[in-house]
């Protein structure tokens, strides 16, 4: 009688020291990352590629010595298995730059239910995996825009959350010469790091901007990084090789 009795004390303190479903979630919920940690680095994004403007871009980094990290939706400005875009996602992969997910169709990730939000993970993973042999360690959510479901998906597919700590206003409709007034006075101010938030959508910011970016930032002594470079971390999961073509690749 009394080996029941400890028994059912043991069992009762054993099970109110096993964490729950919503505990367990918060442990791996996604970290928040909204500047670099490396002094003296500046981290160029672009977001919602893939599209035609990679190509500008990377000549002008790789002019400069620099590298970028794009965020690539699986389907915003086309479908990235089409020939063109995933040629355009291996390309950025190939020449040293960092590819991340920016999601599939590029939604407010906080509408979205549990299932809906793994959707949009794990399509873009799988996409960037194929395409590359790389799976990400990092992503970023469409308008910079996350709650507790979005770091809770994003820790359970062990990715960091990044966003910003400078945005050129590309996407807000900002004429160039503000655009270029903005990162002339973020050189000014000269902060130990810099984390820049551009789209990859925009002839200006391949042609016009981006060059008098690095200008800016080069006369300051800034290195020009990978998101991943800028804290010290590895930019994807595992890396292994490119799958081959398949019906499968398909929006």
């Amino acid at each position: 009688m009394l080996a029941a009795v400890v028994l059912t004390l043991y069992l009762a303190v054993l099970g109110s020291a096993l964490p729950t479903d919503q505990e367990l979630e918060r442990r791996q919920r996604a970290s928040v990352i909204t500047r670099c940690t490396v002094p003296n680095t500046a981290a160029l994004t672009f977001d919602d590629g893939p599209f035609n403007y990679i190509y500008d871009i990377n000549k002008v980094l790789k002019a400069n010595n620099a590298v970028g990290t794009f965020f690539f939706n699986g389907r915003n400005y086309g479908c990235i298995y089409s020939a063109d875009n995933a040629k355009r996602v291996k390309f950025a992969y190939d020449q040293g730059h960092q590819v991340a997910s920016h999601t599939w169709a590029h939604k407010d990730l906080t509408t979205l239910s549990r299932d809906q939000l793994t959707s949009e993970f794990a399509r873009t993973d799988e996409a960037i995996k194929r395409i590359t042999g790389a799976t990400p360690a990092f992503m970023r959510p469409p308008y910079g825009k996350y709650n507790n479901a979005v770091l809770d998906v994003a820790g359970a597919r062990k990715q960091s959350v990044v966003i910003w700590d400078f945005d050129s206003g590309d996407s807000s409709g900002i004429s160039v010469a503000a655009q270029k007034t903005r990162y002339t006075q973020l050189a000014s101010r000269r902060p130990s790091t810099v984390l820049t938030l551009n789209h990859e959508t925009y002839a200006s910011t391949a042609y016009d901007v981006l060059p008098h970016a690095i200008k800016q930032l080069r006369a300051k002594g800034y290195k020009f990084v990978t998101v991943a470079q800028c804290l010290g971390r590895a930019p994807y999961q595992n890396v292994g090789a490119p799958a081959a073509r398949t019906a499968a690749w398909t929006c």
